[in-house]
């Protein structure tokens, strides 16, 4: 048993297998709603070991077998047992063949990926996993080759969170350096970072710096909570963005929110020249992104990443409302009328990426698709993806005893129709424009392209 799956991916065949070859490859191609994460990517496609760590303890090992490495084309990994760490997996065998060949396409030199498994269990299984990784991996080299970047050593502060480490891989795999900047004794490629204190030469040799880091904005926003809020975010910022102009660095692209036009614009469409709103979480926005633009003064273009509603399954609202809707149990909340400005967390990852080479992004940048939807419209077409129904109605009860009225109304029931019109004016082209799209790619529920 087992799967065959292959694919053509518009891009030269030494250009794909070397996206194989870089660090963040694995983390790259990992289906988002299966359980598990990378702990250890393997070094070499030739004779290298990956590991994965799964639910209760378990690791999962594949070990690349030197007879099937072949330069450029193809490279096999086995599942191998490790012990005590493995002994769930014991029966499973696993054997995936990577093929790449060159092929010709309508427009130039592509690659067919060739993928072969065997495994205890057949192609309606294993289908859903290849069919996302071949989509990642053909968007990835894609979106690599439009922005068309030289190498740049780009720090990044919160790497380990859900964004982080997602766009830690893309930019590895693109030929990039990231170094992480951390708060405990660094290993290789990072640095330590004080936030209260960083050290004067925390930035020397940096291009670049992606500051992600601050503690969630989601819990009751009771006064412990909402310092916590202002306090991760305010003063590291702007110790962070005076080292980067000391340093010299180039661009300086910090985290920000879509909750700086307020709780409550109804059908406003809301661009990055709209006013500030009103609340809490404007208020920090507002500060937040004033010390992250003093990054300025050192000559580096400042970029605030003001991001909507990220969809992921392994973190945010979707990994809330998935089992929620699996059971058949989701529906609007609290009448469906507010307006949702949502991005997937690859699109994500893209503007990112965009906004480290891109010069015409600068201050403010809206990280929402183009077209926001009312939530009994997101509830609808999830609970479709899932197929389930979507006519319980959710009291607003519930995000109340989660958040307090405070947080229920600045999170869960924030009605902001907020549009990404500076991106649209750069020409950026979305993955996912649409919500059903978006999901059934990171759910697994993807209808599968001809071939």
């Amino acid at each position: 048993m087992g799967i065959e799956h292959w694919s053509t991916v518009p891009a030269a065949t030494d250009e794909v297998f070397a996206w194989h070859e870089r660090p963040g490859a694995l983390q790259r191609l990992m289906p988002p709603w299966l359980p598990g994460r990378v702990l250890r990517e393997a070094d070499s496609l030739a004779d290298g070991r990956a590991e994965l760590a799964l639910p209760g303890g378990q690791v999962w090992i594949g070990q690349h077998d030197p007879a099937g490495f072949v330069p450029g084309r193809a490279f096999v990994d086995e599942r191998v047992d490790a012990g005590a760490r493995s002994a769930a997996l014991a029966p499973i065998r696993w054997r995936h063949e990577h093929r790449f060949d060159p092929v010709e396409t309508p427009t130039g030199q592509g690659t067919r990926v060739h993928d072969r498994v065997e495994a205890p269990v057949g192609s309606r299984a294993l289908r859903p996993m290849f069919v996302y990784r071949h989509r990642q991996l053909a968007d990835d080299l894609r979106r690599h080759a439009e922005l068309a970047a030289e190498p740049m050593r780009v720090a990044v502060t919160g790497g380990g969170g859900l964004i982080g480490t997602a766009l830690r891989a893309f930019l590895t795999t693109g030929g990039h350096e990231v170094v992480r900047l951390v708060r405990r004794d660094p290993g290789e490629h990072e640095r330590r970072w004080d936030p209260d204190w960083p050290a004067d030469d925390l930035l020397e040799g940096i291009d670049a710096v992606v500051h992600l880091a601050g503690a969630s904005i989601f819990g009751r926003f009771d006064e412990g909570h909402r310092h916590r809020i202002r306090a991760s975010r305010i003063g590291p910022t702007r110790l962070l963005a005076e080292r980067a102009a000391a340093a010299g660095v180039r661009t300086f692209v910090s985290a920000s929110g879509i909750g700086g036009y307020g709780a409550d614009r109804g059908d406003e469409v809301l661009s990055e020249e709209s006013a500030q709103g009103d609340g809490f979480l404007a208020e920090v926005v507002a500060d937040w992104e004033a010390e992250a633009a003093l990054a300025g003064a050192g000559g580096a273009r400042v970029v605030q990443v003001r991001t909507g509603l990220v969809q992921s399954p392994r973190g945010g609202m979707l990994q809330v409302l998935r089992p929620i809707y699996a059971a058949g149990l989701g529906g609007p909340l609290a009448g469906g009328e507010h307006w949702q400005a949502w991005i997937g967390l690859d699109d994500l990852v893209d503007v990112y990426a965009r906004a480290l080479v891109d010069d015409r992004l600068q201050g403010p940048v809206n990280a929402v698709v183009p077209d926001p939807v009312r939530q009994a419209e997101y509830a609808d077409v999830l609970a479709g993806v899932l197929h389930r129904p979507a006519v319980l109605p959710t009291p607003s009860l519930g995000p109340r005893v989660l958040l307090g009225h405070q947080g229920m109304q600045e999170l869960a029931l924030a009605d902001q129709r907020v549009v990404p019109a500076k991106l649209l004016a750069a020409g950026h082209r979305f993955r996912h424009p649409g919500l059903e799209d978006a999901l059934r790619h990171m759910l697994g529920k993807q209808r599968e392209a001809g071939r």
